[in-house]
């Protein structure tokens, strides 16, 4: 492994200083949650050694999800990252091939990196409205291409693909006798319809998702993989065994009163960030200088800023930061040009994120 720190981590806002933001438009998640906040008590727990594929009652919880989907299919692990990277180092290696959507995640890319193995990106295009081109990963796959890793609802964008298209990269998985990777992790903050797991599909397809980004409690490092190939699950439990053996106890009894209250919890959210999209949409509407391709999941999207070639981006993100106390994530987290930024409308308070879109325009101005 050759690890190098991602630029998305070294510019983090906690690695900045929260302190020195007024308003924080860079998070990709919902506002963190106190247990309080989601009416949560930790009980009296003996802190022993948990189970090692993660507590008995929360993978059923989470395979509660989706039909066709048991409890021995999910591994919990340390967060969406945890999953990523034990998918990864289990699958890949210097000799093997990938075929990854950009932008992504960072640690779609980095790890695979790490690992050293060849990559094909497929870009997705702003022009297309960010959709995923299933021929083009069709035509990216080679002999030896051990896996096809795709976020759906998608980050930074919030873009989502159909289900036809779903059904379409299991269907290749399956003919290409290679796994299909689809990162989940804002699946519940979808604002028309849900799509399935993509495990639920197909024993090569393996989704990914976390109660750090829908849920705010990313503090906890709960995640999950969930995969219906049984020898593979068995892989990912060895890694997960010598990563760390087993969760945090602790995490896990809070995960499980957070997915009890599920239902509830969405209920009331969903409204929320959707009416907090709409904020995003007016002020796109109204600022000539910015568009964007409307997300329909998820609480970031990645706005483009329509400026001439002689714009000096850098000033502009550093007046926007040390003039207007703002904070975006610049395309160069993703390893796209820095017109474009990702904005994230879930985090801030409605105040906060009104503020922070109005310095966007007062520094684009000066």
């Amino acid at each position: 492994m050759n690890y190098t720190r991602m630029v998305i981590e070294k510019e983090a806002p906690e690695e900045y200083g929260y302190d020195r933001i007024r308003y924080n438009l860079s998070e990709s998640s919902i506002a963190d949650q106190k247990l309080s906040d989601i009416g949560l008590s930790l009980p009296d727990l003996t802190l022993f050694y948990g189970e090692h594929r993660g507590d008995k009652e929360l993978r059923a919880l989470i395979a509660a999800q989706d039909a066709g989907i048991s409890p021995d299919d999910v591994l919990v692990t340390a967060g969406a990252a945890g999953a990523l990277f034990i998918i990864s180092t289990s699958l890949l290696s210097a000799s093997d091939h990938l075929v990854v959507i950009r932008p992504n995640y960072a640690t779609n890319i980095e790890t695979p990196r790490a690992i050293g193995c060849a990559i094909s990106f497929v870009d997705l295009a702003f022009e297309d409205g960010f959709a995923i081109d299933v021929e083009a990963i069709k035509a990216a796959i080679r002999p030896d291409t051990r896996l096809i890793s795709v976020t759906c609802p998608h980050n930074p964008t919030g873009t989502m693909m159909s289900r036809a298209d779903l059904d379409a990269l299991v269907a290749l998985a399956d003919a290409s006798a290679c796994h299909l990777l689809v990162d989940e992790t804002y699946r519940d903050l979808s604002y028309g319809t849900r799509l399935p797991s993509a495990a639920s599909l197909s024993p090569r397809a393996i989704s990914v998702s976390s109660l750090s980004k829908a849920f705010g409690i990313p503090g906890i490092r709960i995640g999950w993989l969930v995969t219906r190939d049984a020898a593979l699950q068995e892989t990912f439990l060895a890694a997960k065994e010598q990563i760390g053996i087993c969760g945090s106890v602790i995490d896990e009894a809070i995960a499980r009163g957070m997915l009890e209250r599920r239902d509830t919890f969405l209920a009331t959210l969903l409204p929320e960030m959707a009416k907090r999209r709409d904020i995003v949409q007016v002020w796109i509407d109204r600022e000539p200088l910015v568009d964007w391709v409307r997300p329909e999941g998820g609480v970031v999207g990645f706005p483009r800023l329509n400026v001439e070639p002689d714009f000096d981006l850098d000033r502009f993100y550093a007046k926007l930061l040390e003039s207007h106390g703002t904070y975006v994530g610049s395309g160069h987290w993703f390893e796209m040009p820095k017109r474009f930024f990702r904005v994230g409308f879930g985090w801030p308070a409605e105040a906060e994120l009104r503020g922070g879109l109005d310095a966007i325009s007062a520094a684009l101005r000066g």
